[in-house]
């Protein structure tokens, strides 16, 4: 297996599938999975000649289970070693849910000539939490909650929400996948649970306002309106108005995680942004 070791001294493993020379995408995962959870885009974008690669975030999947740096900071400039290491120019950096505030966060400071477009799929960005600022947001009270579920019996906490509302399956007439429920669960039960207790404070309280403000690329932000995790009105319909090159689509009925469960669609659009 691959891997790069940060400058504090964290293995973070990685794919890199497709040839060296070919235009790279680079895939940033949703709490708390790894970079399996990009199966299907990284199939499909390698089977269209594209260089794709994909990490595991500090404590998650297959990297280091190291007991600090579960922020944002860390995971972008974790995401900058990997770049570095591999000495990536002009990608696309696609992001799920909090993987959409890690690549605002890198992207945004990113060294020149490293990035050429971002892609936010039912991300977190511009921040999850209630503030003076966003008042509509989610209360603490939620995350609070996350973490007492986590804490008290990690393992059913993420079969139910696999098994509810992060795809969907707790609606009417939506058909249950019981192997992507248990390939979600495999994902979360590997990583490390305080990097994933930490993790809820770095996807909840991050405020992306400036870092959205800041980045220069176009931006495709892609958003399911019955996303029950990250609510869309309190985040892409807000974070669209932040980007100087953004656009923002809106697909009617879909969950959270849409990329898995009409991975079809999102990935003909991710395509047609990227050949653009």
């Amino acid at each position: 297996m691959a891997y790069v070791t940060t400058t504090d001294g964290v293995e973070i493993f990685y794919k890199d599938w497709g040839p060296k020379n070919a235009p790279p995408i680079m895939f940033h995962h949703g709490w708390p999975l790894s970079a399996d959870d990009w199966d299907a885009q990284l199939l499909f974008f390698v089977g269209k000649g594209y260089r794709v690669i994909a990490h595991d975030r500090r404590g998650h999947g297959r990297s280091a289970q190291v007991s600090e740096g579960h922020d944002m900071d860390h995971y972008a400039a974790d995401v900058a070693a990997v770049v570095q290491a591999l000495d990536l120019r002009d990608v696309v950096h696609i992001g799920h849910s909090t993987g959409g505030g890690e690549v605002a966060h890198y992207v945004a400071g990113a060294e020149a000539g490293r990035v050429a477009k971002a892609v936010l799929i039912g991300a977190v960005p511009p921040i999850m939490l209630k503030t003076e600022a966003y008042p509509n947001g989610l209360p603490m009270d939620v995350f609070d909650g996350f973490r007492a579920s986590l804490a008290a019996d990690r393992s059913s906490f993420y079969r139910d929400l696999a098994s509810g509302p992060f795809y969907g399956f707790n609606r009417p007439g939506v058909e249950m996948l019981p192997a992507v429920v248990d390939n979600w669960w495999r994902q979360g039960m590997m990583g490390s649970a305080k990097a994933h207790y930490d993790g809820i404070k770095a996807f909840s309280e991050t405020d992306f306002t400036e870092d959205l403000r800041a980045i220069a690329v176009p931006t495709l932000i892609l958003h399911g309106d019955d996303d029950q995790v990250v609510p869309i009105d309190n985040s892409a319909k807000l974070a669209i108005d932040l980007l100087r090159k953004g656009e923002l689509k809106v697909y009617p009925g879909f969950s959270h995680g849409m990329a898995t469960v009409n991975a079809d669609a999102i990935n003909a659009d991710l395509l047609a942004f990227v050949e653009r």
